[in-house]
């Protein structure tokens, strides 16, 4: 299992508002739904198409204000993967945010997107600091 981790992003906003941004794919509608195919989202689970490919997520562990793990669903990429977005809380008004991803990949698909999962990583990451610091 290879493992990526984003650079790590500072966001101007108490850990806890952030975790109730994050913990739900709902609330992620208004920024995804022009972005991706296909955009259907509840509290759970989320479904989109990207380059063709439909992509199902499911929230699998939810720590209140650490992180959330999120996971591939049956019937999307066929590739297992997990990912974490954790919340590190410097200050009530300063929190460190970091994506980790865990990917099943075999020799093969490891050269061939290992370096596009790095990059996708750094830039979901720096997209969530972003949209939360309001820029």
């Amino acid at each position: 299992m290879q493992e990526y981790i984003s650079k790590q992003q500072q966001v101007l906003r108490p850990a806890e508002q952030i975790f109730a941004a994050i913990s739900r794919f709902d609330n992620l509608t208004p920024a995804l739904q022009d972005k991706v195919e296909e955009w259907q989202a509840d509290e759970e689970q989320c479904s989109f198409k990207v380059k063709g490919l439909t992509v199902k997520l499911r929230m699998e562990e939810r720590v209140e204000p650490k992180h959330v793990k999120i996971v591939g669903d049956q019937g999307g990429v066929p590739v297992d993967f997990a990912f974490w977005i954790q919340l590190h809380k410097v200050s009530d008004a300063d929190t460190r945010l970091r994506i980790v991803l865990h990917a099943e990949l075999n020799m093969m698909m490891k050269m061939m997107i290992g370096g596009k999962l790095q990059q996708a990583v750094d830039q979901i990451a720096e997209g969530i600091a972003r949209a939360m610091n309001g820029q």
